[in-house]
């Protein structure tokens, strides 16, 4: 079936994508279509018909991993900094970047008919784990992860000591300096199909900045960022020092 698929499948190109990336070919190329396609673009109603069920469970996969992979790189340290490691590297922000690094961006365009959003990257890669492991299993999963994303696109030591908690940093400096900080929703509305929020970061009462996303959560982390940035907290050659590494 991998031969067939490399050479003669209709869904060959796909097979040949991702080959390089995952170090075989697949033999099971429909789950990992499915993978790549994005509910915006699906013009059936099925849950079946998009990666959302396959994002579900390579979130739960990758999580385990992950957690797996820390408890044993630090043996000395406690829950509360396992914790914090695992947020960094499973978070949103984290996981858009390594798709975008490993390229599933160009998958992505491929079996999508929507202007691709950045989120749609990170959802795309948990679906992958969760192609891989219904197709390979844990093992094999778990070598995917450590080997082709963490020591390929992660820089585990850095992350140790960089503190990508926006909103507790904002807070604690608004705290020392005996300020309000608040969040207002702006606005709530449709894009692609999906529910997009748009909120402000309120100091004292002033609007300093504004941030849009998919998740409410990340789009007050986004704005939180930006006014740190705007008072001076936080440097914009910072930030793009940590996107890139």
């Amino acid at each position: 079936m991998r031969l067939y698929n490399r050479f003669l499948a209709p869904d060959r190109e796909l097979a040949a994508r991702l080959r390089p990336l995952l170090g075989y070919t697949p033999a099971n190329l429909a789950v990992f279509k499915l993978a790549f396609s994005h509910k915006s673009s699906s013009t059936e109603k099925s849950q079946y018909s998009n990666n959302e069920r396959l994002e579900f469970l390579g979130d739960a996969v990758l999580g385990t991993i992950i957690a797996e992979y820390l408890f044993k790189k630090y043996p000395g340290s406690d829950e509360g900094f396992l914790t914090k490691m695992r947020s960094k590297i499973v978070k949103r922000q984290s996981l858009n970047l390594i798709a975008d690094k490993m390229g599933l961006d160009e998958i992505l365009a491929e079996y999508n008919n929507t202007r691709l959003s950045r989120s749609m990257l990170g959802n795309a890669l948990e679906a992958l784990v969760g192609a891989i492991y219904m197709e390979r299993g844990y093992v094999a999963t778990r070598n995917f992860v450590i080997r082709k994303m963490l020591m390929n696109h992660v820089n585990v030591h850095e992350l140790e000591h960089y503190d990508d908690n926006y909103k507790s940093q904002l807070l604690e400096w608004c705290q020392k300096n005996g300020q309000t900080v608040t969040y207002k929703l702006l606005a709530r509305y449709k894009f692609e199909k999906r529910d997009r929020f748009k909120v402000a970061v309120m100091v004292d009462g002033q609007k300093v900045s504004t941030a849009d996303d998919f998740n409410k959560k990340s789009a007050e982390q986004m704005a939180s960022e930006r006014a740190l940035v705007t008072l001076g907290l936080l440097s914009e050659e910072d930030i793009e020092h940590h996107n890139d590494d």
